[in-house]
């Protein structure tokens, strides 16, 4: 064996970072347990996406002081949820746009959901803002997607953003065509209420 070459166990340690004296022993688990929901992320300051948040999201959830949610899914969201955003005065935004009679899980959003939503989160007096559907993915993603490109983003990153999302399934053609056609110019938006970001990314 080289010379230059030491052995790790022989090496003495001045630290007292073993030393079981200055360590703090855990006993039992933390009692506010913070687990953000699936796919949960900031898109913007005070505004976010996740899928479908359950209860033990909802210490996170509180963390946050939501203000509004806005629920793309078709389907009804789950009583816990429901009882959560009661609970805590939260106003839901829900069915925008499209009625489920007419709607399956699997079809797109219309343009006129996406419109809907979009003015709910241009308007900072809806903010702390919770954007999401079952899982996050493919609805959440449309509008994001075409917020982004409200915001001024080239398609490719909006793709980009996106397919981060989707898993790996992948995303749906459908959903980047849709952001694509997408006429932002309908948006109505108070400049008085816009967000900030949202202003300056638009001059």
């Amino acid at each position: 064996m080289s010379n230059d070459i030491i052995n790790i166990n022989d090496l003495k340690s001045n630290s007292s970072f073993n030393d079981e004296s200055n360590c703090e022993k855990v006993s039992e688990p933390p009692s506010l347990r913070i687990v953000p929901p699936l796919n949960f992320c900031p898109v913007e300051r005070h505004l976010y996406r996740s899928g479908q948040p359950s209860t033990i999201n909802h210490s996170f959830l509180k963390e946050l002081n939501l203000k509004s949610i806005i629920w793309l899914a078709i389907e009804d969201p789950q009583d816990n949820f429901l009882k959560f955003i009661d609970d805590n005065n939260i106003k839901f935004f829900y069915n925008l746009g499209f009625n489920s009679i007419d709607n399956n899980s699997w079809d797109g959003l219309s343009e006129n959901s996406i419109k809907q939503s979009l003015e709910v989160i241009v308007d900072t007096r809806n903010y702390p803002l919770l954007v999401c559907c079952g899982m996050g993915r493919h609805r959440t993603g449309t509008i994001i997607g075409c917020l982004r490109k409200l915001q001024g983003w080239n398609l490719s990153s909006v793709s980009e953003e996106y397919r981060r999302f989707t898993g790996s399934r992948g995303g749906r053609i459908l959903v980047e065509l849709l952001i694509e056609a997408f006429d932002v110019g309908t948006i109505s938006m108070d400049p008085q209420f816009a967000p900030d970001w949202l202003t300056k990314s638009t001059k």
